[in-house]
C-alpha cells in the first residue's frame, strides 16, 4: 500500500446492516414464482465472486422480518466461513448469517472493494476480530472497525486492471497445473498396470 493511500474504517465509505430471518423459516419458503429471493450460502461458490440466483424463495411477508438486498450491494458472511465477500447479481432476502455493505460507490470501485474485501490485510482483521467467542463470528460493529485502503477512484481501476490480469495469468497456469497433474496421475498409474498386471 502506498502511503499517499488514504485508510479508513469501512462504515466512513459504506453503510453496513445485518440481515434477518422469518421463523420459523419452513412457514415462509414457497415455491411460488412471484416469491422473494432467499440468499443463503450454498447459493455461492466457493472462491467466487458474485451471486447470481437462489434455490429458494420466501413469501412476501417474509420481509418483513428479514433484509432486503440489491444487485451490486455486497454480502459480507458473517458466521462459521465469516469474512466472505460476494456482489449480489440479483435481487432477494437475506438471514442474519449476512451482512450487506452498500452506498459505497461514493469511495469505492466496486471490483477495487471486493479484492480489498478478499486482500489478507482485510481478511487477518476479520479473523481477529471474529474471536474471542465460542462460534468466531462478526457483527455489524467489528466489521465497521475494520480498515481499508481508499486510493483515489482512477488509481483503483488502474489497480483493478492489473489485479484481473495477473488473476487470469494465475487462472491459466492453474489450467496447466491441473491438467499436467491428472496426465502424471495417469502415467503413474499406467506404469503400475504394467508392472502388476
Amino acid at each position: 500500500m502506498k502511503e499517499s493511500w488514504g485508510k479508513n474504517r469501512i462504515d466512513e465509505v459504506c453503510s453496513i446492516a445485518r440481515g434477518g430471518s422469518p421463523r420459523p423459516i419452513k412457514d415462509y419458503i414457497t415455491n411460488d414464482p412471484n416469491g422473494l429471493n432467499w440468499i443463503k450460502i450454498g447459493d455461492t461458490d466457493m472462491g467466487g465472486k458474485y451471486i447470481y440466483s437462489t434455490k429458494e424463495k420466501i413469501k412476501p411477508e417474509g420481509l418483513k422480518k428479514s433484509r432486503c438486498v440489491d444487485e451490486n450491494e455486497f454480502l459480507l458472511s458473517n458466521s462459521m466461513s465469516f469474512g466472505r465477500p460476494y456482489i449480489l447479481k440479483s435481487n432477494g432476502c437475506i438471514h442474519d448469517g449476512w451482512l450487506v455493505l452498500r452506498d459505497y460507490q461514493k469511495y469505492l470501485n466496486i471490483d477495487f472493494f471486493f479484492y480489498a474485501l478478499s486482500s489478507e490485510y482485510v481478511q487477518r482483521q476479520f479473523r481477529m476480530k471474529a474471536q474471542g467467542s465460542i462460534v468466531n463470528n462478526l457483527n455489524t460493529d467489528r466489521v465497521a472497525s475494520v480498515t481499508i485502503p481508499v486510493p483515489p477512484l482512477s488509481e483503483q481501476q488502474s489497480i483493478v486492471e492489473t489485479l484481473d490480469s495477473l488473476k487470469s495469468k494465475v487462472d491459466r497456469l492453474q489450467e496447466n497445473f491441473d491438467k499436467i497433474s491428472q496426465e502424471c496421475d495417469a502415467l503413474k498409474q499406467a506404469i503400475l498396470r504394467q508392472v502388476f498386471e
